[in-house]
């Protein structure tokens, strides 16, 4: 009782009203850019630094006295181990998470593959502020080509703004609105070759705000729409997202049996935490007998091959290309309207690799 009534009463309020711990203070990740959760507990709204690019935490704050929060660190991209720090502050309390991640699993041929596969291609945004047009190409179309879509895809710039732009190791793909008008990107990996079967894998961070519509997708490489037209030609989409519901993605296949025109398309969707602001590696694996999707290592959507050889189910045995693309708006993605304020958004891909079988 005496404690609580001299000079030191202001002080104690003080100390109660910064409480902070932490679940666990230092944490070592895997190279390939995993992530491990750690529960802030605080009495006062908290807020976090990261001494690092490669590092990251979400959610970045919170005023709710627990949250359990992801630490990723994007993969690395050497042998050796590196450590960084994120620093929680709650009013005058800190404390340190330390981080220590392991050494990548690359070899002089680039990133380590999946058992049993070898890396056909890969592009890991490290070099440059422009994609390589020997392997890339943009679609250059005008609002309302597909699905309703608003944006217009170009090529290059708009009185100064890039829709896309490799920088700080990642390729930024961004939707903009200019002198009335919404701009996007939407790119092509070597569309004339293709691959057919392989392991087709992304890192993907994906952008907020009601009516972006994201994908990580592929289509046939040299089809004669006019002869083969979709769906009968076939799609496989890996990853695709619409920011009115946040952070649920989901896998699909279109053929001419199973698409969404029809309300038979084949489908799965997941609630992915932390999709829009953070990095996630989104998979697909494609043989002759399967589609499987992977989100972060855990399987999402699976599609059979009947083995009836019939073009209308099973269209996936030609090569297929790589599509990354931010729409706007559309059938879809702007089925409940669309938020003009949320513009400009951006979504980061860190790597876009390829596998196939040795």
């Amino acid at each position: 009782m005496a404690t609580s009534c001299n000079g030191d009463k202001n002080s104690g309020t003080q100390e109660m009203a910064d409480q902070l711990s932490l679940s666990a203070d230092e944490i070592t990740l895997d190279g390939n850019g995993t992530m491990m959760e750690v529960t802030i507990s605080a009495n006062h709204e908290w807020g976090s630094t990261s001494s690092t690019d490669w590092l990251s935490i979400d959610p970045t704050n919170s005023a709710k006295e627990k949250v359990t929060a992801r630490i990723s660190a994007k993969p690395n991209p050497t042998e050796e181990p590196r450590s960084g720090e994120i620093v929680i502050m709650a009013g005058t309390a800190r404390k340190i998470i330390q981080v220590t991640q392991e050494g990548g699993a690359v070899d002089e041929n680039g990133p380590k593959a999946p058992g049993g596969y070898k890396l056909a291609w890969h592009d890991e945004f490290d070099s440059g502020t422009e994609l390589n047009p020997e392997h890339w190409r943009h679609e250059v179309q005008g609002s309302g080509w597909v699905n309703n879509e608003l944006q217009n895809y170009v090529d290059g710039e708009i009185n100064g703004l890039r829709v896309t732009e490799i920088k700080g190791g990642t390729l930024r793909i961004t939707a903009f609105k200019e002198a009335g008008k919404v701009y996007s990107g939407r790119v092509y990996a070597n569309e004339n070759t293709g691959w057919r079967y392989g392991i087709f894998e992304a890192r993907i961070k994906l952008p907020k705000g009601k009516g972006t519509w994201p994908a990580f997708w592929m289509m046939p490489s040299n089809n004669d729409f006019r002869t083969n037209p979709w769906p009968k030609c076939g799609e496989i989409d890996i990853m695709e997202e619409v920011g009115y519901n946040p952070n649920f993605t989901s896998s699909s296949v279109h053929t001419q049996k199973y698409n969404h025109v029809a309300g038979t398309q084949k489908t799965a969707e997941r609630k992915t935490e932390g999709a829009e602001g953070d990095f996630h590696i989104y998979r697909l694996e494609w043989t002759e007998d399967y589609i499987q999707t992977y989100i972060d290592g855990e399987p999402l959507f699976r599609f059979d091959n009947d083995g009836e050889g019939n073009v209308d189910t099973w269209p996936f045995n030609k090569p297929f290309y790589v599509i990354l693309n931010l729409a706007w708006g559309g059938d879809w993605g702007g089925s409940r309207d669309v938020d003009e304020s949320a513009l400009p958004v951006t979504m980061e891909v860190d790597y876009v690799r390829v596998y196939q079988k040795k």
